[in-house]
């Protein structure tokens, strides 16, 4: 395509997201919800990229990230620290009410640190030893927010954190309806519409990624480490970096997940979530932006899709079969039928230095 050509392509969706939830709200709030929901997941397969997809880093255990930031919004905009520290409460008579502006830069300092701290210790490891020391991580920190509530009480443990105050842009409360011209634009609109800016600026981030020295530094680790670092490439701190800058976008997608669903427990970052984002990232193409985006939205709007086709197959067996376990199966049987079809994703990145099929005139 030409520069015209994907100028006008850029307005036509441009167009086409601001009205879906408009669009969609007509057939219930639920679906505008689902929407939202998958935007978030591909704020985190974006992330996921950049540690997989460019650096070719098998990371099992990104859902800690989003954890980090979650608990950080969680703990910042609830009762629970004023409740149960009363030197927090002295300081803090009112509460803690954390503005968006605060909010962002920290869960993406927070998170990138522990991403950070995470690669540290294994910057010597490749493959399958790395994708065990990442997942073990993952389960760390799930463990550790499920049982930090004694002998002081942080996270709640098991119980989770609720009460957690919406999102607030100045005097815009996303708690609230928006009435633009006579219009009303409900809660769950205006959270789309948040998480959607968020992915717009991943997106400008990670294709400006993609195309800078760095970025071209983790795809020459990705397909060779010994020759990148004869080549005189700093592995170690491309490493890091590519394992910071991917956590920073998990934790920006946590602090979200945690104000637009107003409560956390450790349930919502399980090893399934890590295993799914990673899913996301190979099934639409590793490496290629516009097919990470095809693989989140798909992978998080089908279980809720097949929702309606699971229900009416559990009728036709007179509930013998569970409609939760009929869904995962479909989704399986999908996800295997897409990888033996298209074993590089459903939209890989395109191929450079191979010979052209014909000669070229």
């Amino acid at each position: 395509m030409n520069k015209t050509t994907k100028i006008v392509v850029f307005l036509v969706a441009g167009v086409l997201l601001l009205v879906l939830p408009l669009w969609a709200a007509q057939f219930g709030q639920g679906w505008v919800r689902i929407m939202a929901l998958a935007l978030l997941y591909v704020m985190l397969a974006l992330g996921l990229n950049i540690v997989v997809g460019y650096a070719g880093l098998l990371d099992l255990g990104y859902v800690a990230f989003y954890a980090v930031g979650a608990y950080m919004y969680a703990l910042l905009a609830s009762p629970q620290l004023t409740d149960n520290f009363e030197w927090i409460k002295a300081i803090f008579p009112n509460g803690l009410h954390t503005p968006i502006w605060a909010v962002i830069p920290l869960a993406a300092l927070l998170a990138a640190g522990a991403g950070m701290l995470l690669g540290a210790p294994t910057l010597k490891l490749r493959g399958d030893y790395l994708a065990i020391v990442t997942l073990g991580f993952g389960e760390i920190i799930r463990v550790f927010m499920n049982n930090l509530e004694y002998p002081i009480n942080i996270t709640n443990g098991p119980r989770g954190i609720g009460q957690i105050e919406p999102m607030k842009i100045g005097s815009l409360d996303f708690s609230e309806p928006l009435h633009v011209l006579g219009h009303e634009i409900p809660s769950v609109t205006l959270y789309y519409y948040l998480f959607l800016a968020l992915v717009i600026v991943t997106v400008i981030i990670c294709q400006r990624l993609a195309d800078s020295r760095i970025g071209r530094a983790w795809m020459a680790i990705r397909e060779d480490e010994i020759a990148a670092k004869a080549m005189g490439l700093n592995t170690r701190n491309l490493k890091l970096l590519a394992f910071g800058m991917g956590a920073t976008f998990g934790g920006i997608s946590g602090s979200m997940f945690a104000a637009f669903q107003s409560f956390v427990s450790p349930e919502s970052f399980s090893l399934m979530e890590s295993e799914m984002i990673v899913a996301m990232v190979v099934l639409g193409g590793m490496g290629h932006i516009p097919g990470v985006i095809l693989g989140a939205v798909l992978l998080a709007a089908m279980p809720e899709v097949l929702r309606y086709v699971a229900g009416p197959l559990q009728t036709l067996t007179d509930g013998r079969l569970d409609a939760a376990i009929l869904r995962q199966l479909l989704i399986a049987l999908a996800m295997i039928a897409i990888m033996l079809l298209r074993p590089r994703g459903l939209w890989p990145a395109p191929e450079h230095g191979k010979a052209a099929p014909a000669p070229a005139k």
